[in-house]
């Protein structure tokens, strides 16, 4: 066998061509961001787009009832090792997140076929659909993994109001078939996923490479606080039913409830505010809110859930407020396949490249998977830790060392030569 044949290697020119394809759908000409929101206009022409990249790169490509998109190399029938992330974005997100890991998937099996080399296992490349939780949870691999039932996707809506079924029916799927997307026990080997850091851990520590140990948990609540409208300048203080002096309290409280019952791992975050009827001199009469919680452990994110919805109630009583809190999505923490990270781990220092062993706080396609098959993450860096913003940026090295790594671990896992 030729050194070719047993070297499959990333062409770093054509991946950056990949990315910049991706990226060419849904950006905004005046943030400079990219806007693909889950079962939008631009998320499925990129879909469209990414299909046909995968069909002229020799893959058998479908697509599933939730509308995940997959490519599969190998003729062999049986249990495939899955790769890949997702191509949606929030809104204004950047230019990396999610879209790396889908251009370093199909990068990397382009990288395999161009050397020549069958698989000993298929491969199957994945864009997931929904990562970003526009409708709540992961709905692409939460799909996969069999965790969507009838009634989710009856209640599924963003958080404009928009139901996930409207959503998909104006695109000509069917939400029922979501439920056929669940994979049989044993289909999926494993599966590998690399994501850019989204916080700044690896570029403070000098560090190129992240091997993810564990990926934290999410509870996401809306939260309606309902007190009565009325004239700003007429109504005494004492005697106000304030939406927003309610919502105010409980964020101020945020850092306490975290002492006291959270962990270094803690996140708490209320990132989207709605207020009724938001007019300046009108005291408001309604705060909705959207509360995340995070954690690596699900004990502790019991604990804060707890606490909070405490601090909502007793909130209310103190501002004369009704509260309601409507359970949007809960995704554990997860420990993701020790034996992998091991491997990539191995990987990673035979290419010579500074890494670490990491937790990650955001949520991934890999912390749902892992309840189906043994699955990894790989972190590159993001500069200044910026995230879900048009200013995310990933150094073209620190990609192509990473890509590297991803192409070795998979070429690993499918029994083939190292890269």
């Amino acid at each position: 066998m030729t050194d070719a044949l047993q070297s499959p290697r990333i062409d770093s020119e054509r991946l950056r061509r990949l990315l910049d394809g991706v990226n060419s759908f849904g950006r905004s000409m005046v943030t400079g961001g990219f806007n693909r929101p889950a079962f939008s206009e631009a998320d499925m022409a990129v879909r469209r787009w990414f299909a046909d990249q995968m069909t002229e790169s020799g893959l058998a490509v479908r697509r599933d009832g939730a509308g995940n998109l997959f490519g599969r190399l190998g003729s062999k029938a049986g249990p495939a090792i899955m790769i890949g992330s997702h191509l949606d974005t929030v809104r204004d997100g950047g230019a990396f997140d999610g879209a790396l890991g889908v251009c370093v998937a199909l990068e990397s099996v382009r990288a395999i076929h161009e050397a020549g080399l069958e698989p000993g296992i298929p491969i199957e490349v994945v864009a997931t659909s929904d990562e970003e939780g526009r409708f709540g949870g992961m709905l692409g691999s939460q799909a996969i993994a069999g965790q969507i039932d009838h009634a989710w996707i009856d209640k599924a809506a963003d958080a404009d109001g928009l139901k996930l079924s409207q959503a998909m029916i104006a695109h000509g799927l069917d939400p029922a078939r979501i439920i056929q997307a669940a994979r049989p026990p044993g289909s999926i080997r494993a599966f590998l996923e690399l994501h850019v850091e989204q916080g700044p851990i690896l570029e403070a520590s000098g560090k190129s490479i992240g091997i993810v140990e564990s990926v934290s948990g999410i509870c996401h609540w809306q939260v309606t606080l309902t007190g009565r409208a009325n004239h700003s300048g007429t109504t005494p203080m004492d005697m106000r039913s304030d939406a927003f002096a309610g919502l105010a309290a409980i964020s101020a409280m945020i850092p306490t409830i975290i002492r006291d019952a959270g962990g270094e791992q803690s996140r708490v975050t209320i990132g989207k505010v709605h207020l009724v009827p938001d007019h300046p001199h009108t005291i408001p009469g309604k705060a909705v809110f959207n509360l995340i919680v995070r954690d690596v452990d699900n004990e502790i994110m019991r604990a804060l859930t707890i606490r909070f919805r405490d601090l909502i109630a007793e909130t209310s009583r103190k501002h004369r407020l009704e509260a309601s809190i409507d359970e949007m999505g809960w995704l554990a923490p997860v420990s993701l396949d020790a034996a992998i990270a091991s491997d990539i781990e191995t990987e990673a220092k035979r290419l010579g490249l500074a890494y670490m062993r990491m937790p990650s706080g955001a949520g991934h396609d890999a912390q749902t998977m892992q309840a189906v098959c043994p699955s990894a993450l790989i972190f590159v860096p993001s500069r200044a830790g910026i995230s879900h913003a048009p200013e995310e940026w990933t150094d073209w090295a620190d990609i192509e060392n990473g890509a590297r790594l991803y192409l070795a671990a998979l070429c690993r896992l499918a029994g083939m030569a190292g890269a």
